[in-house]
């Protein structure tokens, strides 16, 4: 296994989770097996890119021109929403938050996505970068979620007067939140084995609520509009351009932030290393 990820690797990781949650929310379409195959060749191809060196301290090139990409692609997302898409006839301005809200979403189930490979990598071969990866996920995907949870009641207020009704698909989200800060408190404050077992663990199982999410709206027939799901109420054509550009917008945003924090981690990894040689070697002892 190498030892970090090149960005077509990490790219490729992250868009294999976009493919699986897409084969998802298209079972009724019929495409799910076609995505959840394309989704797992994604994350093979991924984990298998090699190693990429250069001079130490020195950004990838795959990392500077995909936060050049994000400069020029989110102004253009804001436009879409806010100056080509039309406004919707019953919420008004208030439903632009649709443009947030679900790509929020995916990119949360990506970050999970990622903390539940990352956990397994740390339960199966305990090396740094797996639990790297682990922490990078789990941070990501809880930065995405509290997204998620931030822009849910925002619309609620407006399409059902209050800001919480305890949803079956918001509470389920809420729950995963839980879990999963769970999870990175314990890996922050314990940097033990143990902890980081008991860490990956909290994420194994928070990653599984990502199914119960989506099909939480169907099994227990909650508030939660369906719009782009089968027996959705659709949406305009225009609406659909500024929509789908935020999925892919939101797809590279949230495999350069993942991309950003493995990189801090390995570094803060080899910093501790060398603390930690440092102080074998008694080269501390005077600081």
């Amino acid at each position: 296994m190498p030892s970090t990820l090149t960005s077509a690797g990490l790219i490729a990781l992250c868009i294999s989770g976009v493919s699986i949650c897409t084969a998802i929310a298209a079972d009724g379409a019929g495409f799910w097996p076609v995505g959840l195959v394309f989704g797992a060749l994604l994350v093979a191809a991924g984990l298998r890119q090699k190693v990429a060196r250069g001079p130490a301290g020195a950004s990838p090139l795959g990392h500077t021109v995909l936060g050049a990409l994000l400069v020029v692609l989110v102004p253009v997302h804001l436009w879409l929403i806010f100056g080509f898409a039309p406004q919707e006839a019953t919420m008004g301005l208030a439903q632009k938050i649709f443009y947030f809200h679900v790509p929020s979403a995916y990119a949360m189930y990506v970050g999970f996505a990622v903390a539940l490979v990352g956990s397994v990598g740390y339960l199966w071969k305990r090396t740094a970068f797996w639990d790297a990866l682990a922490v990078s996920g789990a941070e990501v995907g809880l930065l995405f979620c509290a997204a998620v949870l931030i822009t849910g009641p925002l619309w609620a207020r407006k399409a059902w007067g209050v800001y919480w009704s305890w949803d079956p698909q918001l509470t389920v989200t809420l729950l995963a939140g839980l879990i999963f800060t769970g999870a990175v408190v314990l890996r922050s404050f314990g940097g033990g084995d143990a902890e980081k077992r008991f860490a990956s663990g909290l994420a194994i199982v928070g990653t599984f609520l990502a199914p119960i999410i989506h099909y939480s709206v169907q099994r227990w027939r909650g508030q939660h509009p369906t719009v782009v799901r089968e027996g959705g109420g659709g949406l305009h054509p225009d609406m659909k351009i500024a929509f789908f550009f935020g999925l892919f917008t939101f797809t590279l945003l949230v495999a350069y932030l993942i991309w950003t924090r493995l990189r801090l981690e390995r570094d803060r990894q080899a910093l501790a290393e060398l603390e930690g040689d440092a102080a074998e070697a008694g080269l501390l002892e005077d600081a």
